[in-house]
């Protein structure tokens, strides 16, 4: 979904926008659009039922269990991808 108004997110800005959703630390009016189009949009639900299901996994793996040259890869990438 993508649309032409300002008010509405299209999908791709929801993407952008679901860390800081899920950390609530969207201000009220994003999170209004946020949850607007979440509504509406059975795609970025599904999304963001799948980053919930992925944050509840990945938060029970302790860093212990990394493989460290993995660990260094993936937060080297991290480091890029701010870029």
């Amino acid at each position: 979904m993508t649309t032409t108004d300002n008010a509405d997110l299209t999908c791709k800005e929801f993407v952008e926008l679901v860390t800081d959703y899920l950390e609530g630390a969207l201000p009220a009016p994003t999170r209004r659009r946020f949850d607007e189009h979440m509504v509406t949009c059975p795609y970025c639900q599904t999304y963001l039922e799948q980053m919930r299901h992925t944050v509840r996994t990945l938060g029970h793996l302790p860093e212990e269990t990394i493989p460290p040259k993995a660990l260094d890869a993936l937060l080297e990438h991290f480091r890029r991808w701010s870029d």
